[in-house]
């Protein structure tokens, strides 16, 4: 008997009645759940959607110059202190190109550069940030004293001579305004731990930095930032 002839042959009961064929078990249609189509090709669609947006990304890559070194506020920039890196770089962030390096190379930091950080055109400059004629005084503030704005190199105040407390000038009025010098801040540092003083270089005339010097000693020096036009 073939094997064809074993599956078709009719079923013999434990009695020896003959029965008909058996049938092999029907197996069910899986059923098809749009939903579940429609959500596969969705995810599908989303991958292959944020593949193309990082082949975008990472071809549209912008080489940088970046900060390896700490750099003090008036420090010369030295090739030493740069690096480069090559990143996703949004349009709105200023920063100066890898191509451009060579460009900050020797000049002087406007601001304190920290490792890590890239580096911006604003934050180096050509000019010596005390300049010829010029000295710089270093003055103390008390944390009541310290301007809620920050106080930022290149920012023009005022060094305001004010009489020590229970005293008043000689020969002035009430209504004479006080003696004014005017000035440019160089560096500002942190807030001093425990104290919360502040140490603020201030650059002035070469005139005036010696009466200025004096106030500090006094204590009676006060600094006021003067008007974004410098009056």
């Amino acid at each position: 008997m073939s094997k064809t002839e074993e599956r078709t042959a009719p079923h013999v009961t434990a009695q020896g009645q003959m029965a008909g064929p058996v049938a092999p078990p029907r197996v069910s249609a899986r059923r098809r759940r749009p939903g579940v189509i429609a959500l596969s090709l969705a995810l599908i669609a989303a991958g292959g959607a944020g593949v193309a947006v990082l082949m975008l990304q990472v071809g549209n890559r912008t080489e940088v110059v970046t900060v390896v070194r700490d750099v003090q506020v008036g420090q010369v920039v030295t090739e030493d202190d740069l690096g480069k890196a090559s990143l996703a770089l949004d349009p709105s962030v200023k920063a100066v190109h890898g191509a451009d390096m060579d460009s900050v190379v020797g000049k002087r930091a406007t601001v304190e550069l920290k490792p890590g950080s890239l580096l911006a055109p604003s934050q180096v400059t050509k000019d010596s940030l005390v300049k010829v004629g010029e000295q710089l005084v270093p003055i103390g503030l008390k944390p009541e004293q310290v301007p809620a704005t920050a106080l930022v190199p290149g920012q023009k105040v005022q060094l305001v001579h004010v009489p020590a407390q229970g005293q008043a000038d000689s020969g002035k009025t009430a209504s004479t305004p006080p003696e004014a010098i005017d000035g440019r801040v160089v560096k500002a540092s942190s807030a001093a731990p425990g104290t919360g003083t502040v140490v603020v270089d201030v650059a002035t005339t070469a005139e005036d930095g010696p009466t200025a010097a004096a106030w500090v000693s006094a204590g009676t020096l006060r600094l006021v930032l003067a008007a974004p036009d410098g009056t």
